[in-house]
């Protein structure tokens, strides 16, 4: 597989273990912690079992870390996980990811994110019944639009969102701690029926989620041999410490039904601390601050879709790059109106943010699961390549991890409903698309060969 032009120069390591920390958690924290709480709680049966599906969810992402680790280190490249799975496994299954991540990762990514700013919005003014998919649908079209007029976002700007993130997290610590919010009603648990740990796991997974991306930085770590370990443990470890307080004090709060039963867990929080204007206060944060969220993902999304038209003629259209704005215009456009059609989706089913998770969900783990069986083809097919950071214990940390995303295939589409099955039929369409794509490039390098 053609690796393409700098693909053996290595970058410099220039970022201090603190460094590297930093940007750990200001990847893996996001906005999503202030909505996946209670969909987490509704399917749990008590609270002690709620936390511990949290705390379970940082030690499987550490495992998960240690692996990319190693592949990152091995073979820094910007194409991620479209990158190690084309090495391992050949252009049919990475032309798969691409699509995949185009029609289904990043893009209901993208309509999720814009589900939470609209049910959070909606605690602040509230557009009648359908308010939350009003605002998603506004939200999308919006930064589509700023991101085609070639206006990215600063990183001032990108620095303030994320400041205010950590401000809505400290806050609602804050209040949890001091404030001490009136005791919940006893007896509101949720129904027997709803438990199930397996898919409260998928949405706690979905908060640690970044990781992946994060570990990428692994190859610019100074002495990161000695130091890569530590790194990780100390950037989960504190992600999951401020995950656990969070839940804690929802539920302390709240109580398990109520969180279970809340659209927009913070704010009813705050609501029952502060007062309508404490909810009205850390609404208006959140929805701003995951503003961040969502333009990062359609700026990163687009590239993602033209990088596919770069690699394929059938999706050349794809491929073309405004000299004018400095952005893949048309990229933006389709995946702004792929997004769109999917706020569509969550509109009739309901709740949109769940059902979002539900698309992405099992094809997100079944690419994992690709990544991950990648480390062992590639040790075994390059097993001289230089490798700065090895995962410890192998094979028995990717054998865990493997497993781990083998379960949560499963459980991502055994415990969830229609939107997994959409999900996964629209990667599936990936498939003659793909073959399509490679009889048009073998025709066309059989075409300027004859000449």
């Amino acid at each position: 597989m053609d690796q393409g032009p700098g693909a053996d120069r290595s970058p410099e390591q220039t970022l201090s273990p603190v460094d590297a920390v930093a940007i750990i958690i200001g990847i893996v924290i996001g906005a999503g912690i202030f909505k996946t709480p209670s969909l987490v709680a509704a399917f749990s049966g008590s609270e002690g079992l709620a936390l511990l599906v949290w705390l379970a969810g940082g030690g499987l992402s550490l495992i998960g870390a240690l692996c990319y680790a190693e592949l990152t280190a091995a073979y820094p490249n910007a194409g991620g996980d479209y990158h190690y799975i084309g090495r391992a496994f050949g252009s049919g299954p990475s032309f798969l990811f691409a699509w995949a991540r185009m029609t289904v990762i990043q893009t209901g990514s993208i309509a999720m994110v814009a589900f939470l700013i609209g049910d959070y919005a909606s605690e602040v003014l509230r557009w009648g019944e359908h308010s939350p998919s009003f605002y998603a649908a506004g939200v999308v079209t919006a930064l589509t639009a700023v991101n085609i007029a070639g206006l990215r976002q600063g990183k001032v700007l990108q620095n303030l969102l994320t400041a205010g993130i950590l401000a809505g997290l400290f806050a609602v610590m804050f209040c949890g701690a001091l404030l001490s919010p009136p005791a919940p009603p006893a007896g509101d648990a949720p129904p027997a029926a709803a438990v199930s740990p397996g898919k409260a796991m998928v949405f706690v997974l979905l908060t640690y989620g970044g990781w992946n991306e994060a570990a990428y930085i692994s190859a610019e770590v100074r002495e990161a041999q000695r130091t890569m370990v530590r790194i990780l443990v100390s950037a989960i470890g504190l992600i999951t410490v401020v995950y656990l307080a969070v839940n804690f004090v929802f539920l302390r709060g709240l109580g398990l039904g109520a969180t279970a039963a809340s659209e927009a867990v913070a704010a009813d929080f705050m609501r029952r601390a502060l007062g309508e204007w404490g909810a009205r206060f850390i609404s208006l944060l959140i929805a701003l601050a995951a503003l961040s969220t969502a333009n990062a993902s359609i700026i990163t999304g687009a590239r993602t879709c033209y990088a596919l038209g770069r690699d394929f003629s059938l999706f050349g259209f794809l491929g073309r790059w405004s000299g004018r704005t400095g952005t893949p215009c048309t990229a933006l456009l389709v995946q702004g109106g792929l997004a769109l059609v999917l706020i569509g989706l969550g509109t009739i089913t309901r709740n949109g943010f769940a059902t979002m998770v539900e698309y992405t969900a099992p094809v997100f783990w079944f690419f994992f699961l690709l990544a991950g069986a990648s480390l062992f083809v590639l040790r075994r097919k390059e097993p001289h390549a230089a490798r700065p950071f090895r995962v410890p214990l192998y094979p028995l940390t990717p054998l865990l991890f493997c497993a781990v995303c083998v379960y949560m295939l499963h459980a991502s589409i055994v415990y969830t409903g229609f939107g997994a099955l959409a999900g996964i039929g629209v990667m599936s369409a990936g498939v003659p698309l793909f073959f399509a794509a490679h009889r048009r490039e073998n025709h066309t390098r059989r075409k300027e060969a004859s000449i």
